[in-house]
């Protein structure tokens, strides 16, 4: 199996790297791993698949930097007779031989749901700057869309919605940015990686007591901070789930057994309630994991 990834930057992919390689132990396959290295890097993406495919894959596992950025190659590897499985990301093909993952409209939505139901400021506008992820990106716009339903007829207002790659620089450039521009924010929300930006700065500002900070999806600097308190809440989508169903599925589709066209797990929101109840194998690595990029001698 060849895999393509967007980037290893941050630990929601390092989530999948592990369930990949994990997944791939468990069936006895083999598996290599490539990585774009961010969301502006789409002819990397290009050119690492076709190098991984050419070197004899039976199937390829693909998060694709944009929805529409690898739909030829989708096309090109199906009429070749491989398995193409669309991971996570999602993308707008429908070629491919079947898809494990979530519709980021849910986590969305989700969050957007359970900051209207904290009921702050007793009713008055709730001010928030929102930072959905890399422009372009299939997941964005379905994260973005389930933000904005979740809140309509709220008194939650989106003073700004900053869009940028998921590195902690560029997202923490954004956070600085909206803090800079508006003095009566109320609560930050966005990915990942910008709640963890957010916490230190925030820290560094003297901030942390006045502003809320929530993601809308899973790692494990949103996983501490939750346990510490300086994270609310954050939506799963069981990344590392979605990174074994990828397996599976490439799999029983090489192996003629029935599977499911599309398939992923149920979006669930882990706040200080429900965290030690919670388990963290389905979205965060194990501590002290590093990329591992081939498995079963590849």
């Amino acid at each position: 199996l060849c895999v393509s990834i967007p980037h290893l930057k941050g630990p929601y992919w390092s989530a999948v790297n592990f369930g990949l390689i994990d997944e791939a132990k468990r069936l006895g396959v083999r598996l290599r791993l490539v990585e774009a290295g961010g969301y502006g890097h789409l002819d990397n993406q290009r050119k690492q698949i076709d190098d991984c495919m050419a070197s004899g894959a039976d199937a390829l596992i693909v998060s694709s930097i944009s929805a529409d950025g690898v739909n030829d190659l989708v096309e090109k590897y199906v009429g070749m007779g491989k398995i193409v499985i669309d991971m996570i990301n999602g993308m707008s093909s429908t070629k491919m031989t079947a898809r494990a993952g979530v519709n980021f409209y849910d986590p969305g939505y989700a969050i957007a749901q359970y900051i209207v139901q904290l009921k702050l400021n007793s009713g008055k506008a709730v001010k928030v700057p929102w930072f959905p992820g890399p422009e372009g990106a299939s997941w964005v716009n379905q994260g973005d869309r389930g933000f904005k339903a979740g809140i309509r007829n709220s008194a939650i207002e989106i003073v700004v919605t900053a869009k940028g790659d998921t590195g902690r620089a560029t997202q923490g450039a954004l956070v600085k940015a909206a803090l800079d521009a508006h003095a009566d924010l109320d609560v930050i929300v966005g990915t990942t990686v910008t709640a963890e930006a957010a916490i230190d700065i925030l820290r560094r500002r003297n901030l942390s007591k006045k502003l809320k900070v929530l993601a809308y999806y899973y790692g494990p600097g949103v996983h501490r901070g939750i346990r510490r308190g300086s994270v609310v809440a954050a939506p799963t989508d069981l990344q590392a789930v979605q990174a074994r169903i990828s397996v599976d599925l490439a799999v029983r589709a090489l192996e003629g057994k029935p599977y499911l066209k599309h398939v992923g797990p149920k979006v669930i929101v882990v706040d200080r309630s429900n965290i030690n109840k919670f388990d963290e194998t389905t979205s965060l690595p194990p501590r002290g994991f590093r990329p591992i990029f081939s498995v079963n001698d590849w």
